[in-house]
């Protein structure tokens, strides 16, 4: 990041330099209107990227939060919900997140499971949870934090579910909801079906040799041309109120069996 600052400052020198160069012909105004907006815009891009690596997991995000959580009652069914912007938006302002449930919702919007791995002890294990939620892998398959194999993203749900059963937790992993392209946003491109299809297919059979509650969320949201239905969703990623409907009776079908293992 030092670097990068250097070569900023090169670039501004060499701008500023160009815009005195420029007014000796007596269009440095003109020219320097121009420039303002890119240089302001770098500068931002800068400053959040290095927001960004000072903190990649955002492990901040709920860190003065999970301080204020008690340890939980003897007979607390205590679950931690953690994920990306699906799991994220569910009862922030979206949906509602399990009005009087001892459920907790630690997803950040954006996420990728190797993010979520780095924070998994903080947001879950010190939590304390009987059970955790685990809906990961659609940011992976767009790249949000670089190019990701399937083979890296199930090893990330995998070390993740392990370091839950390993604490004493049950594990619960969802699957990768579908996506559509009936809307001004084209979701397919990032996101191809196949890609979450196989990487589903992966998350079923590994709850199925590993004794994990496998959350299919996935074909029960499907339409006929097997796509998100357009009318649970405003974007044809994230769920709507109407998506979230459909999504909590199955996660709490899920927490039930798990609990009951």
């Amino acid at each position: 990041m030092l670097r990068f600052r250097l070569l900023l400052n090169t670039l501004l020198n060499i701008i500023l330099i160009s815009i005195i160069l420029v007014s000796i012909c007596g269009a440095a105004s003109a020219v320097e209107a121009e420039l303002r907006p890119s240089v302001s815009v770098l500068m931002d891009r800068v400053d959040a990227d290095e927001r960004k690596l000072a903190d990649w997991p955002e492990l901040s995000r709920y860190r003065e939060e999970n301080t204020r959580v008690p340890a939980p009652a003897a007979d607390e069914a205590r679950v931690v919900f953690i994920g990306d912007s699906i799991t994220d938006s569910w009862g922030r302002g979206v949906g509602n997140f399990f009005p009087g449930k001892p459920y907790f919702n630690r997803g950040i919007s954006g996420q990728t499971t190797p993010q979520m791995l780095v924070r998994f002890r903080a947001d879950v294990l010190a939590l304390k949870p009987r059970a955790v939620v685990i809906l990961a892998g659609t940011n992976d398959i767009a790249g949000n934090t670089g190019a990701m194999t399937l083979g890296m993203i199930e090893d990330n749900l995998a070390s993740m579910a392990e370091l839950a059963q390993s604490n004493g937790i049950k594990v619960i992993l969802a699957s990768v909801l579908p996506i559509n392209d009936y809307m001004a946003w084209p979701q397919a491109a990032n996101r191809p079906p196949q890609k979450i299809r196989d990487l589903n297919a992966w998350i079923k059979n590994f709850c199925v040799r590993k004794g994990f509650v496998y959350l299919d969320y996935h074909s029960a949201m499907l339409d006929a041309a097997q796509a998100l239905r357009k009318e649970w969703s405003g974007d044809g990623l994230h769920p709507n109120d109407a998506g979230y409907a459909v999504m909590a009776p199955l996660a709490e079908t899920a927490i039930r069996k798990a609990l009951s293992r």
